[in-house]
């Protein structure tokens, strides 16, 4: 589809001091998701916005927390509001919340019904400790780090997202995720893979997780590139993703920070998703 005048007008950050801060509209759609300060104690005297501000520039420019901007939050701010909104579930709720709110938007159901399934191997950066989850060897890719399992909708929206070492099987990794996605998304019925989940393991895994049907789309082994049917939707989420220079590579030490930064892109993808089409 063509850019016309609205679509760069959507897309327009010049107003703003960084490109990756938050607009008012976007910034009114996630403020009530947000809970707020718990009583007793000292009031809070930290702008959650700008908390959202830090932690959107790390993840678009790929920046180390340390070097934030002096005018944004410190970075011990940043990352506490960040992994405490991740321990308590803050960033699935706003997630999922934003998700229906899209659905709706594009006359879906709140829950789908097809899936597609696939995973991005993502190469390690140098770090260590003795906290450090494990990377692995993708032996298909040739590439040391870790595997992001990703479950989306026919849309391109994402359903559920599993961070774990390189070396794990497609059919393997995809168990944890199946599981994820049920309690959410009762209504799922199909899901579309590619030749990595095919097999009676993974078959067996998908009849466990609930009544659904798995459908395998292989590639044209004819030409060197054919777009498959409901095959590119997931490539293009898996793009979507990578504009984030955060996951260009795979730089942090968990794999569950690395699964709430993926969450955390598809967030500020539907919120911008959505703050255009009401200021339209």
């Amino acid at each position: 589809m063509a850019w016309t005048v609205e679509h760069r007008r959507a897309a327009d950050r010049r107003g703003l001091r960084y490109p990756s801060d938050l607009t008012d509209a976007e910034w009114a759609l996630v403020a009530p998701l947000i809970r707020p300060a718990k009583r007793g104690g000292r009031p809070r005297r930290v702008d959650v916005r700008e908390v959202l501000n830090a932690i959107f520039y790390v993840l678009s420019t790929g920046c180390q927390w340390a070097a934030l901007p002096k005018d944004l939050p410190p970075k011990s701010t940043v990352w506490d509001y960040f992994s405490r909104w991740q321990w308590e579930g803050t960033i699935e709720r706003i997630h999922h919340a934003l998700y229906v709110a899209v659905r709706e938007q594009a006359g879906r159901e709140a829950s789908p019904t097809t899936a597609i399934i696939d995973s991005q191997t993502a190469k390690a950066a140098q770090k260590g400790g003795s906290t450090l989850d494990p990377s692995g060897y993708d032996a298909g890719k040739k590439v040391v780090g870790r595997k992001r399992h990703l479950l989306i909708d026919t849309i391109g929206m994402l359903l559920a997202v599993i961070v774990h070492p390189a070396d794990v099987q497609d059919r393997d990794g995809a168990v944890p995720l199946l599981r994820q996605a049920r309690r959410l998304f009762p209504f799922i019925a199909r899901l579309i893979g590619d030749a990595g989940h095919q097999g009676p393991k993974m078959a067996a895994a998908v009849a466990r997780t609930g009544h659904w049907t798995i459908e395998i789309v292989r590639r044209c082994d004819r030409h060197r590139f054919v777009v498959r049917p409901k095959r590119w939707i997931v490539e293009r989420t898996i793009a979507w993703i990578s504009r984030n220079r955060r996951l260009a590579r795979d730089f942090e030490r968990h794999c569950r920070i690395a699964a709430a930064l993926v969450r955390m892109a598809m967030i500020r993808i539907m919120i911008r998703r959505l703050a255009a089409t009401l200021s339209a």
